[in-house]
């Protein structure tokens, strides 16, 4: 074990760099492009996976058609937004419970690698968006042959 000499400067420049690194992981974008004080009135559920050859993102929009859904991609971001309408409530009718999420809803993320932007498939079945983006070449795993040599 090292001895170190008590530098009370130094320690206080630690704290200093410490407290400037998590206020900056508060404020700023996480790893899916979202941020700690989302705007959205309503953050649907989505899970992202990946394979040698394609990202999926599935996304649960129960409720919703795919009119009521936006998604663009551009510089290797995928956007996805959209609306869940608030049903009209009936005066005659009194609510003893409304727990359903209601609004506005944008969610959007960079890919980590390129893909296939003219082969993008979005499908919406029972509730579920399911986006496939197809990896670029460049970017796939490539088997390289050994050459065995006598």
């Amino acid at each position: 074990m090292k001895l170190e000499r008590w530098n009370p400067a130094r320690d206080l420049f630690r704290v200093h760099d410490d407290l400037g690194r998590m206020i900056d992981r508060f404020f700023t974008t996480d790893t899916m492009g979202g941020t700690f004080f989302d705007t959205s009135d309503w953050l649907p559920g989505m899970d992202v996976s990946e394979d040698n050859d394609n990202f999926v993102v599935k996304m649960e929009l129960p409720g919703l058609t795919k009119d009521d859904v936006n998604i663009t991609f551009r510089e290797n971001t995928l956007v996805i937004e959209g609306e869940k309408k608030r049903e009209e409530e009936k005066k005659d009718t009194h609510y003893h419970r409304v727990e359903r999420s209601y609004g506005k809803f944008s969610r959007s993320f960079m890919l980590p690698t390129r893909v296939k932007d003219n082969k993008i498939d979005a499908k919406f079945k029972d509730g579920v968006l399911t986006i496939t983006l197809p990896k670029a070449e460049e970017v796939k795993p490539k088997a390289i042959d050994v050459k065995v040599e006598s």
